[in-house]
């Protein structure tokens, strides 16, 4: 029997951390991962693979397209999406038609990465769509357009890293399984929809801490705008910590994989390299230079488990 929710925390002695005089905690939601109880007569008992945190902000939206009586979902990510995979599978398992819409046209003509085969392995019909587009894909014109092109006119649109207002009232329950147990809560952020229902789920006195993976510096706008739509208003603590992003998405260069190796290594624990190493790396680093003050409990989000040991294939990101 697997772990169900709420996911563990697992303390780590990491001289790192202590000899600043730093607690660590893992949060570790990469555990939630088979034969997920959803709590609703709509949905069963789920083998979602590889969810991590993504059920989190899955289930509500699969409630509410079944509620609707939508046979189909769309949604959007890059190459290496684990939103992609996990929606891919749960549409397999319910059966709803998928389709997924991927950023970056150049991409239809190459074969299918790892990521990407597992996604149309699990029935996702994959449509490539422009970066120019994609970038403009939340805009009504170019989402409509984009959905035409995808023949996913009718579909029950869940939005690219499944952050919805339903999705972060899934993931302030993250929050409320943490009131208590840290000062400061640190998760790595793609589209911060994790973050801004995280934030919104702790006690008051404590902080969320968000770390981009990717670079461009728009995600305080983002999970603003997110809480607005979720709650009425900004909701909780939180902050972010930039340039820790390693130079972009799915971007693992030598000094980031061995660090995450050394990581797992020394406290057992599988690291996976898009989002957890980035922000183990930042936690280190934000540490060494005195960003915490001593006597700081810190629990870090464990979001979900490298791809390689999920799967026994590939490793979705590469070291480029």
């Amino acid at each position: 029997m697997q772990p169900r929710p709420p996911s563990p925390l697992q303390e780590i002695r990491d001289d790192r951390f202590e000899r600043h005089g730093i607690r660590l905690l893992l949060k570790r939601d990469d555990l939630i991962h088979t034969t997920i109880p959803w709590d609703t007569d709509l949905l069963g008992p789920l083998d979602l693979y590889p969810p991590g945190n993504k059920w989190r902000k899955l289930a509500p939206n699969l409630r509410a397209a079944l509620a609707a009586g939508c046979g189909s979902l769309v949604t959007f990510g890059g190459a290496y999406s684990n939103h992609l995979r996990a929606t891919a599978a749960a549409g397999r398992l319910l059966g709803l038609e998928t389709v997924g819409i991927v950023r970056g046209d150049e991409l239809a003509a190459r074969p299918l990465n790892d990521s990407l085969a597992r996604c149309a392995a699990d029935g996702m019909r994959l449509h490539f769509a422009s970066r120019a587009d994609y970038r403009h894909q939340a805009e009504p014109r170019t989402r409509a357009r984009l959905l035409d092109a995808a023949g996913a006119t009718g579909a029950y649109v869940i939005p690219e890293g499944g952050s919805n207002a339903l999705a972060l009232r899934g993931c302030a329950e993250l929050g409320r399984e943490l009131r208590g147990a840290a000062d400061v809560v640190a998760v790595a952020c793609g589209t911060g929809g994790t973050l801004a229902g995280l934030a919104a789920g702790l006690a008051p006195g404590q902080r969320a801490l968000g770390v981009p993976v990717l670079a461009g510096g728009f995600l305080e706008a983002e999970i603003r705008s997110l809480q607005e739509r979720a709650f009425g208003a900004p909701a909780g603590d939180w902050t972010l910590a930039e340039d820790f992003h390693h130079g972009g998405y799915a971007r693992v260069p030598a000094a980031l994989e061995a660090f995450a190796a050394d990581f797992g290594t020394r406290h057992g624990v599988p690291v996976e390299r898009v989002y957890v190493a980035k922000l183990l790396w930042a936690l280190t680093e934000l540490t060494a230079a005195g960003a915490f003050a001593p006597g700081t409990t810190l629990a870090a989000v464990v979001t979900g488990r490298p791809w390689a040991e999920a799967t026994g294939e590939g490793q979705a990101a590469s070291s480029r």
